[in-house]
């Protein structure tokens, strides 16, 4: 390789690397609550901490108001950019996305994935045990196989993406109660063809709505 050319890809090289997830920046929430203190400990890669207690906090402050629709239509945009393979975009759009839910598994997990295809070794880390440590606190709340050792969950979303994680295709979802739990019953289907049922303790989700409801 001559001089000129050298010269020609390390420009293009400076001027490149960088431009990857710089179009978009957490911000860290200023509600002076625990979910603001958690997304700055988070961010800070400060990723030791009560990942069930964060879930809480973010139902529990001003932030969770403010999901809605925005949120679902960068969730597809983020679909779009991963079949495009437009690893900008996706870090873009994963980041907008925690922006609004920082609690997001979907958001950490393809922006962690995003940053390993990248070489990006230090978010990528950081993004997979945030991924994980939520992933982990509903998946070590029970076994799943009853009402009353079902996964605790926050938000119907995480449900969708625990059954994504393990490959399964949903045939029938119905409300189940046992004790104090209230749950959904996911009747599904593995990827070998096996039949198998799913409980999560939703709780906390029932809670929510009823809230909602009667504060209208």
């Amino acid at each position: 390789m001559n001089n000129k050319a050298f010269l020609l890809l390390l420009i293009l090289g400076i001027s490149f690397l960088p431009s990857f997830g710089q179009t978009e920046t957490i911000r860290i929430p200023n509600l002076g609550d625990k979910y603001s203190e958690y997304v700055q400990k988070l961010e800070s890669g400060q990723t030791d901490i009560d990942y069930t207690a964060f879930r809480h906090s973010f139902l529990e402050s001003k932030q969770f108001e403010k999901k809605g629709t925005a949120y679902d239509s960068l969730k597809k945009l983020v679909r779009t950019a991963i079949s495009n393979k437009n690893y900008n975009e996706v870090i873009k759009q994963t980041k907008a996305m925690l922006n609004i839910d920082y609690t997001s598994m979907f958001a950490h997990k393809y922006l962690q994935q995003t940053y390993k295809v990248l070489g990006d070794t230090i978010n990528r880390n950081k993004y997979h045990d945030i991924e994980f440590g939520l992933l982990n606190s509903i998946t070590h709340s029970g076994d799943g196989k009853t009402c009353e050792t079902g996964w605790h969950v926050t938000q119907i979303e995480e449900e969708y993406f625990i059954l994504s994680m393990i490959g399964a295709t949903l045939q029938k979802q119905s409300i189940s109660s046992a004790g104090q739990n209230i749950c959904d019953k996911m009747e599904i289907k593995t990827e070998e063809g096996e039949v198998k049922t799913y409980y999560f303790e939703a709780n906390k989700v029932f809670e929510m709505e009823k809230k909602m409801l009667d504060g209208k």
